[in-house]
């Protein structure tokens, strides 16, 4: 008779999303990496996005859509299945319909708190981060579990009055993201690299208005990118390119520059790192948890020393920190988190 708890006897957890492809961003990217490695572990994932589903985009990000209908679109995608385990990613209009139907129908669930929304829409509309954030401890408050990718953001959340917040991170691929040619630009050096979406809230322009020698090059798209780009002419401004392509782009930068203070990690730290590029960035709380100062990179509050100090490491050491953070190791991490829809039932079995 097989196990109740072996993977492949259960019936499938459910993650509700309202950040999906054709998106580009850090949650995606963390939740496509656990689709694949959940599978490899023998676990039946079910992603509910707003795919098929009449939505709009959200104001300034074409490529952000929310549904319109969440609930008749959650309950047909859904149909009469009772998952396992449901995880909700995302505070959007899927996420509070999957939290009113678990509150319905007395189901245990997690949350995930990828995006620092206080800070996000008071950059982007002004509106005060108290607001914002009183709403999300609501969203939260049933959660069994709310997974925050870094020790700094797990104490944020407590003191703002969160409970049961779990330390979650995030991995990189290091076949995918690996040291090779370092010849695809062929500009002047130091050639410092900023790879993201191009939004208020990244606070690019610290990277723009550097002065330093060499060269800087962008890669990524967003809102801000015509008004920056018109502004800053002798910065190289390479658009969107495929994920796969991005390993290409670190390895021929010198330094990889990050100069957000307000993302909750920074998964493209870790993609740089991979290829061998170490991080400058400020010591706000994602570069905090990702970059190893010395080793990995450097952490300032001058972003030029930073820079300065991250252009003396060791390739090979930077690469190194990075491997220690394999997507199989934070997915099996992710399923040791979840929790069963009523209690009594079994853990998902972790491989």
């Amino acid at each position: 008779m097989p196990d109740p708890r072996s993977p492949s006897s259960q019936r499938p957890i459910v993650l509700v999303t309202d950040a999906w492809h054709p998106q580009v961003n850090g949650v995606v990217q963390t939740w496509a990496y656990m689709q694949r490695e959940l599978a490899a572990l023998g676990h039946d994932l079910r992603i509910i996005h707003p795919g098929g589903s009449r939505a709009i985009s959200a104001p300034g990000e074409p490529d952000v859509r929310l549904s319109l209908e969440p609930a008749r679109h959650l309950a047909r995608a859904l149909g009469s299945l009772v998952p396992a385990r449901l995880h909700i990613a995302t505070e959007g209009p899927l996420g509070w319909a999957a939290r009113a139907l678990a509150r319905r129908r007395r189901w245990m669930f997690t949350t995930s708190y990828h995006t620092r929304f206080p800070d996000y829409l008071k950059t982007r509309f002004g509106i005060p981060a108290a607001i914002t954030m009183a709403v999300l401890r609501h969203f939260h408050r049933d959660s069994r579990a709310v997974l925050v990718p870094t020790d700094a953001l797990r104490g944020e959340l407590g003191r703002a009055g969160f409970a049961r917040t779990r330390l979650w991170s995030r991995g990189v691929d290091g076949n995918l993201f690996r040291p090779g040619s370092r010849d695809r630009l062929a500009l002047p050096r130091p050639i410092l690299l900023y790879v993201g979406r191009i939004a208020p809230e990244k606070n690019l322009e610290a990277f723009l208005d550097l002065d330093f020698a060499g060269s800087r090059v962008v890669v990524g798209d967003g809102p801000e990118r015509a008004r920056l780009q018109a502004g800053h002419p002798n910065v190289l401004w390479l658009g969107r390119q495929a994920h796969e392509q991005l390993p290409a782009f670190y390895d021929a930068a010198d330094v990889f520059v990050f100069p957000s203070r307000t993302d909750t990690f920074g998964l493209v730290m870790l993609e740089a790192m991979a290829c061998g590029c170490p991080v400058a960035a400020f010591p706000v709380s994602g570069p905090l948890q990702v970059v190893e100062p010395g080793i990995s990179g450097a952490l300032h509050e001058d972003l030029r020393s930073a820079c300065l100090a991250a252009l003396q490491l060791d390739r090979a050491l930077v690469r190194e920190e990075a491997l220690k953070r394999s997507w199989r190791k934070i997915a099996q991490e992710l399923v040791a988190a979840l929790v069963p829809i009523r209690p009594g039932q079994h853990h998902v079995a972790v491989r």
